[in-house]
């Protein structure tokens, strides 16, 4: 018989050991290129995001040795005014969650979505959503993220979509469909790459999936989501739904 895996926080870490780790890599070189990369200017989406200046391989390595951090010290991380310090709480546990018996899952499921406010840009949202919120709703309600499209938080409509990664990945695409049509309209640049990555990862995995998708919807995609669609489409085919719109 299987041993049952127990996970317990450890309690003789803290936040603040991270963060002594983190910034002891801290680069102001690199905070300045990171500034300007994840588009912190007034009016961007990134406006007043701060930087330590730590490569996300670094990160990684941090947020594994961390793993079992308790959620309150990783809602510390996940609150700071750091970009790298909220990454690195996200990430641990995302090296958490697989090891966790149900009710820890659900505990790291309800501190994620009670921490959205905090994951506002898109690689917080992009290498977390799938593997947590994705991962918790393979076999349960996803209301969620029809609710969490309709946002008119950017980061709340990129979570949506990305979650649905997890279902691609088990060949389940009708969640992806589903929200690529609500979001077919959105106005923003960053929606518009989202919708069609994952369109373009359901597509690898069931091209009738996707060419049916871009039949019926092609001509009102817009440009950004179409090319990212169609990616890794044949030649031919790419330039066939290119040329409709002309």
């Amino acid at each position: 018989m299987k041993k049952k895996i127990i996970i317990c926080a450890a309690k003789d870490i803290h936040a603040a050991d991270v963060q002594t780790e983190l910034r002891a890599l801290a680069d102001p070189e690199q905070a300045r290129h990171l500034i300007r990369f994840f588009k912190t200017g007034p009016g961007e989406y990134g406006e007043g995001d701060r930087f330590l200046g730590i490569r996300v391989p670094a990160q990684r390595t941090i947020a594994r040795k961390y793993w079992n951090l308790s959620l309150d010290e990783v809602a510390v991380l996940v609150r700071s005014e750091f970009h790298e310090e909220r990454l690195s709480g996200l990430l641990i546990l995302t090296y958490r969650y697989p090891k966790a018996s149900t009710e820890e899952k659900q505990a790291i499921y309800e501190f994620y979505i009670s921490h959205i406010p905090w994951i506002n840009n898109w690689d917080l949202v992009d290498v977390t959503a799938p593997n947590i919120i994705g991962s918790w709703l393979e076999q349960r309600s996803r209301n969620i993220l029809y609710e969490l499209a309709e946002s008119e938080n950017i980061w709340n409509r990129r979570i949506a979509i990305l979650s649905t990664l997890h279902f691609i990945r088990k060949d389940d695409f009708e969640d992806t469909v589903k929200l690529a049509q609500i979001l077919l309209h959105d106005t923003h640049h960053l929606i518009h790459k989202a919708v069609g990555w994952m369109l373009r990862e359901a597509g690898k995995r069931d091209e009738a999936t996707l060419e049916s998708f871009l039949e019926k919807h092609s001509l009102q995609m817009p440009r950004t989501m179409l090319r990212y669609a169609i990616e890794r489409l044949p030649d031919a085919k790419r330039r066939q739904y290119l040329d409709r719109g002309k």
